[in-house]
């Protein structure tokens, strides 16, 4: 069964510019912000073709109505995901890695074959602005 949606969340404090970091890293690879919700604490994006399958919540969202000491340790819950958006071809993973660190993002893995996976796995990581982990993979033989 294919994955509906998928998403991160990020500290209040940096939200605003892990979505602007998105918006521009992940534009080479036709990911682009569609539709946003509570005051844009809630960011959805996609490639168009349907709805959003991607998310990029503020954990300020996630936390509404609870005590400071549960959000304290959800928040603490929140860092440190791992996200792979599938490429067209190796140029788009080349395009998102420039892409990613033009808009501030620091390299986890510059673009290459990774033949652990197999031989065809050519991929880049990026970290963004909160520190989450952001593969753009292309399996497209050469």
């Amino acid at each position: 069964m294919p994955i509906s949606h998928t998403g991160i969340k990020t500290t209040p404090a940096l939200h605003q510019a892990t979505v602007a970091w998105y918006e521009a890293a992940l534009a080479p690879v036709g990911y682009r912000k569609i539709v946003d919700f509570q005051d844009g604490l809630v960011v959805g994006f996609g490639d168009g073709s349907g709805i959003p399958d991607w998310w990029v919540s503020s954990a300020a969202a996630v936390l509404q109505g609870r005590e400071p000491e549960e959000g304290a340790a959800e928040v603490a819950k929140i860092l440190g995901t791992h996200t792979a958006f599938l490429a067209k071809d190796r140029e788009a993973v080349d395009a998102f890695y420039e892409a990613a660190l033009a808009a501030g993002g620091k390299t986890n893995g510059a673009p290459g074959v990774r033949e652990r996976y197999s031989p065809t796995y050519y991929a880049a990581f990026v970290l963004d602005p909160a520190g989450n982990n952001i593969e753009v993979v292309s399996t497209v033989a050469v």
